[in-house]
């Protein structure tokens, strides 16, 4: 299960990156982390802004409503999602992961 938290802001949504995948998309949890699959190569943030670039596409909302918490360098990365309630993120995620 993805062990999404609650903030001020909004909602951190616990992300394992997958950079160079063949192909950009959800590939289930990993250890209550979100796991993405973005085709970029993990070079000067190009992986980063894409997984942010999937998220806003997967969570049908702005693309200035994804925002990166910790985790620039890293695979592991916890995003901030606003405008949306922990109910509506958790029903979305869990859409698109279904229809993988």
């Amino acid at each position: 299960m993805i062990e999404l938290e609650e903030h001020p802001q909004g909602i951190i949504v616990p992300v394992k990156a997958q950079p160079g995948a063949r192909r950009n998309g959800l590939a289930g949890e990993h250890a209550g982390a979100l796991k993405v699959q973005v085709t970029q190569a993990p070079e000067d943030g190009k992986a980063t802004e894409a997984v942010l670039d999937l998220l806003a596409c997967v969570l049908h909302v702005k693309h200035s409503q994804v925002k990166l918490l910790s985790g620039a360098t890293s695979r592991q990365k916890r995003i901030l999602i606003t405008g949306l309630s922990l109910a509506e993120v958790a029903t979305r995620l869990q859409m698109e992961l279904e229809n993988a």
